[in-house]
């Protein structure tokens, strides 16, 4: 699968290795592309025009209030599926937050800035410390996929198990209200209250170890 990845940052430097070690065409999708590529481990980087037009699918790495402009210099990804994995934080309280609740969403704010793509929430409810290297779990973490586009879904969901996740269907989009405060829970844990990074969550089934 061709992926765009938009935001070179550590949340997609760390999705362009697990998707590259799967077999997937990687491409950074950046403002200012470098065209000496100092780094030929790493994928090459293009325009955010350019990455739109290469990809069969596009995922949104970038802080969240910077999704606008990235969504308009995209010519809004008509007809790709885009997932989001940005949080909408903010500095709330004396401490980092969520800038909206249960309402809305920031997936399905950027489903109104791009109303002609497929837009899904997923790759947001751990750290970039996971996401290049979940198959080193013993269970797979789980990440959850919000979405309205069914034959999408399906799509993203086979891309997140490439990465070595249990990919879970949360449901419609609008399910991305509970996945961005979910989340913060990890954030919360692992940033504050010193589980460091290095943990993931995972969905265990009652009775899946019995003989």
């Amino acid at each position: 699968m061709r992926v765009a990845i938009i935001g070179s940052g550590r949340v997609g430097g760390a999705l362009a290795q697990a998707l590259g070690r799967a077999g997937h065409e990687v491409r950074f999708g950046v403002r200012e592309p470098d065209p000496r590529n100092p780094d030929p481990g790493k994928p090459a980087e293009i325009t955010i025009a350019d990455a739109a037009a290469f990809a069969d699918l596009a995922i949104l790495a970038v802080p969240f209030d910077a999704v606008e402009g990235i969504v308009a210099a995209a010519g809004g990804f008509v007809g790709k599926v885009l997932i989001d994995a940005t949080n909408p934080l903010g500095m709330r309280d004396g401490g980092l937050g969520l800038i909206m609740g249960f309402e809305t969403s920031g997936a399905e704010q950027i489903a109104a800035l791009a109303p002609l793509a497929h837009v899904f929430k997923a790759f947001n409810q751990t750290g970039f410390e996971n996401m290049a290297q979940a198959h080193a779990y013993a269970s797979p973490p789980v990440m959850f996929v919000a979405g309205d586009d069914e034959a999408g879904k399906t799509l993203v969901m086979r891309l997140i198990a490439d990465t070595g996740f249990e990919a879970i269907d949360a449901g419609k989009l609008r399910a991305a209200r509970l996945l961005e405060p979910y989340a913060m829970l990890w954030i919360a844990l692992a940033r504050k209250h010193g589980h460091g990074a290095e943990f993931a969550f995972a969905l265990q089934r009652m009775g899946g170890n019995k003989g």
